[in-house]
């Protein structure tokens, strides 16, 4: 299984944004479309809410991807 870490400096972000933020998709428009077709889940749950928030804590899978949203920023990228 993938994983992902999500850097979150803000209170949350729309579930369908966390997906094109993370390159799973290429617009909004195709993550609300993802979750609309029941294979996302957050936290274990299937999650059918195409802009649910995604706050700090929470863990979205996408197939054999599961992004961990954590706190801060990546920082410089080397």
């Amino acid at each position: 299984m993938q994983q992902i870490e999500f850097f979150l400096n803000r209170e949350f972000v729309q579930l369908n944004q966390l997906l094109k933020l993370t390159g799973l998709c290429d617009s909004g428009g195709a993550g609300k479309a993802l979750v609309a077709g029941g294979g996302v889940s957050v936290d274990g749950s299937v999650e059918l809410r195409k802009t649910c928030k995604i706050r700090i804590g929470q863990v979205v899978r996408l197939g054999d991807v599961e992004i961990k949203v954590v706190a801060g920023d990546p920082g410089p990228q080397a």
